[in-house]
């Protein structure tokens, strides 16, 4: 049996909790993590033996490991996941709901005996930096060596937890365990009223990573309308100017709208010269707070990345690749015979001797029986990296106190309705434009414009209470801040009548942060439109960028009509939400449609 260090806890509240947990698993043993390399090392060996991970080359990637989840178990179970709270209605419409007594006793089945021949792994952990007034204590209970090991690399781990914790009941408590894996008994379970989490039949990481989404999130957001503050997906990244001054955004985006690419941001090479740097301070999740000074401030609560791999590489995110050399642990990814690895669209050549997530013999254009290319990665295969080993991480990340926001961007996929980027024209506008935040599926994909799917402040699988709810604890933050940042939103994906991207993005998309920080500031030019203010001609600074004739106006061009017709389903999605949806964003979409007549009768 692996053995913490040293001591554990003198908390009667929290012991009593474990034993009564694992009087529900019975366990064979029960271990203490204390956060200490010594026992991470030994984890390590144990989960090697049992083939829980593989070591991989150490000369080439030291300290990294790999894993496979089940074949079944390989994303989010979105339609397994429930807020289980006593009244439906504080769920709301976008949330699965479960009574408390039906949630628990269901899972209870599943968990009954679960451990039986295993540990029982007890993680004290901090989202945030321990003890800052930011953060949050939770202590999740685990069969899963895999889980321990990613919890080490995503949140604050050990012994210095629970000397905080003390004697306090204010902790989180998480129970997850693989038990069979089956996906039909598959729960993901949030208990907002208990301050509790319990998964059970999941491996994997976004399910069972339960400080990650599940509290930063779901329990979060509830806990942050009690109390007065914001739990949000967001990145939060600082645009160092060359006199040294920092100012930090804040930014919401769907999925496939590049968020971690943006976190991680190298200045493109035509504005190099003016001696720009980004810090990133996360990637995932932001807790924002209001301050004495009248501004909201930022913690990225985690210390570590959870991204998607196939898709970077070197040219889309040179960063994050550089963060994943050493102590990274890669999941469901293609696994070389020399102890490397490798997915789709990421760097280099694929191996000519693999085996693919599934651990099937694998080599590149390998075929199925229909003739359809196998993919060696699964799409949603995974590397965990420590922030502190990204290039451009910020030297304010574990700052109990954050940084000040100074805007909030929202973002989407959009082919031909939105602009390049706007601003919105008021708070609650900017409530608004997050509120009704979609992406399309792409032409390429379908072979004519997709379906829009809103997404409202990419918050729509991670909202743990009524989302109208969640949009009027937005607008009541704009009263309670003096000097809330103000709002935009960005579209890298405008495309031309031949379906080609207009904007390059990437390291270019530090032209539209420069103008939208000029905004806040008070400063920078720009022209008023049914939506909102959009960079004025030459506003922004195309040094060293050639586009062709035409496209800025067009990347800039917004169609009153197509609003219109945007602004009829914005409100069959309002309608969704149910009577409590804010009167405060009937009456911005009602302003919208005015203001979309009005430019049309010019």
């Amino acid at each position: 049996m692996i053995k913490s260090n040293g001591r554990a806890t003198t908390s009667s509240l929290l012991m009593n909790w474990v034993e009564e947990m694992a009087a529900l698993c019975l366990p064979d043993d029960i271990v203490w993590i204390d956060g200490s390399i010594e026992q991470r090392d030994e984890l390590r060996k144990e989960a090697c033996r049992t083939g829980e991970i593989v070591e991989l080359n150490q000369e080439k990637l030291p300290g990294c490991y790999y894993h496979r989840t089940h074949p079944l178990d390989v994303a989010r179970a979105e339609d397994k996941t429930f807020i289980c709270c006593r009244k439906q209605s504080d769920a709301g419409a976008t949330n699965n709901w479960k009574a408390p007594e039906e949630a628990y006793a269901e899972a209870a089945n599943y968990f009954r005996a679960s451990m039986r021949g295993r540990t029982m792994y007890v993680v004290p952990f901090s989202m945030g930096p321990v003890g800052s007034p930011f953060s949050k204590t939770g202590v999740e209970l685990t069969d899963s060596i895999y889980v321990v090991l990613n919890m080490l690399i995503m949140c604050h781990v050990g012994q210095e937890v629970l000397d905080t914790l003390g004697n306090s009941n204010d902790f989180t408590r998480c129970l997850h365990s693989r038990a069979t894996l089956d996906p039909e008994k598959r729960l993901i379970m949030h208990f907002p009223e208990d301050n509790a989490i319990w998964s059970v039949n999941s491996g994997y990481g976004g399910n069972v990573l339960l400080g990650k989404k599940c509290l930063a999130l779901r329990l979060a957001s509830w806990m942050a309308h009690q109390e007065g503050w914001l739990a949000e997906h967001m990145l939060i990244l600082g645009v160092e100017e060359p006199d040294g001054h920092v100012e930090y955004v804040a930014a919401a985006f769907p999925s496939a709208c590049g968020k971690t690419n943006l976190a991680m941001l190298i200045p493109a090479e035509g504005l190099k010269s003016k001696g720009y740097r980004i810090w990133t301070v996360g990637d995932d999740i932001a807790w924002i707070r209001p301050d004495t000074d009248g501004r909201l401030w930022a913690v990225n609560p985690e210390t570590g990345f959870f991204g998607v791999a196939p898709g970077t590489n070197s040219a889309s995110n040179r960063n994050a690749m550089l963060t994943a050399t050493k102590e990274t642990i890669f999941t469901n990814v293609v696994l070389a015979k020399d102890g490397t690895v490798w997915w789709e669209d990421g760097d280099g050549d694929p191996p000519l001797e693999a085996t693919d997530w599934l651990g099937r013999e694998w080599h590149p254009g390998k075929m199925d029986d229909k003739g359809n290319v196998i993919l060696g990665a699964q799409p949603n295969s995974r590397f965990t990296a420590p922030v502190s080993q990204c290039p451009s991480i910020s030297f304010r990340r574990e700052h109990h106190h954050g940084v000040p926001i100074s805007a909030f961007i929202f973002g989407g996929r959009r082919n031909s309705l939105a602009p390049l980027v706007y601003e919105a024209m008021s708070w609650n506008h900017g409530v608004f434009v997050g509120a009704s935040m979609a992406s399309e599926r792409t032409s390429a994909q379908y072979g004519k414009q997709g379906e829009v799917r809103r997404d409202p402040f990419a918050m729509l699988p991670f909202c743990g209470y009524n989302m109208a709810d969640y949009f009027k604890h937005w607008i009541n933050m704009g009263r309670v801040v003096k000097n809330p940042p103000r709002v935009f939103h960005v579209n890298w994906f405008r495309r031309d009548k031949d379906n080609n991207f207009l904007w390059p993005g990437y390291g270019e998309n530090l032209r539209v942060l420069e103008w939208i920080l000029q905004r806040s500031r008070g400063e920078g030019r720009a022209d008023k439109t049914p939506i909102g203010y959009v960079p004025a001609n030459t506003a922004l600074d195309m040094t060293g960028l050639h586009l062709p004739k035409g496209t800025m106006k067009e990347l800039l061009n917004v169609d009153p009509d197509a609003w219109l017709r945007e602004a009829d389903d914005v409100e069959t999605f309002f309608d969704t939400l149910g009577p409590r949806l804010p009167w405060e964003l009937r009456n911005e979409l009602e302003a919208l449609r005015h203001r979309c007549g009005e430019s049309k009768n010019r």
